[in-house]
């Protein structure tokens, strides 16, 4: 996690599954009870479950609830696909960048 006066970039690095939910839910909390705005990088987000992306929304919500701002960046292919699939990115409200193809 990057912390700056007003914002903290926390990066998830384990897949975001009922397995991890518990202890990612804790350190997102964490991270938005210190900071106005925090940046929830999913970049190395292998594999997400229902599990995870419920926990997205209840940052998000939580957030909002507080006066304060939850932002996903660098969403994985993982992320991106399971985001679409249950077409929840207008639910985010976060700019999801595709990168270009390589080849």
């Amino acid at each position: 996690m990057s912390d700056s006066q007003s914002g903290s970039r926390v990066a998830i690095v384990d897949d975001m599954t009922i397995y991890n939910a518990s202890a990612q839910k804790q350190q997102l909390l964490d991270a938005l009870a210190v900071h106005d705005e925090i940046e929830i990088d999913l970049s190395a987000v292998a594999e997400i479950d229902t599990a995870g992306i419920q926990l997205l929304i209840l940052v998000k919500r939580e957030a909002s609830r507080l006066g304060k701002r939850a932002v996903l960046v660098a969403h994985s292919a993982a992320v991106r696909e399971v985001v679409d699939f249950f077409n929840l990115a207008a639910n985010f409200g976060d700019p999801m960048l595709i990168p270009a193809r390589e080849g």
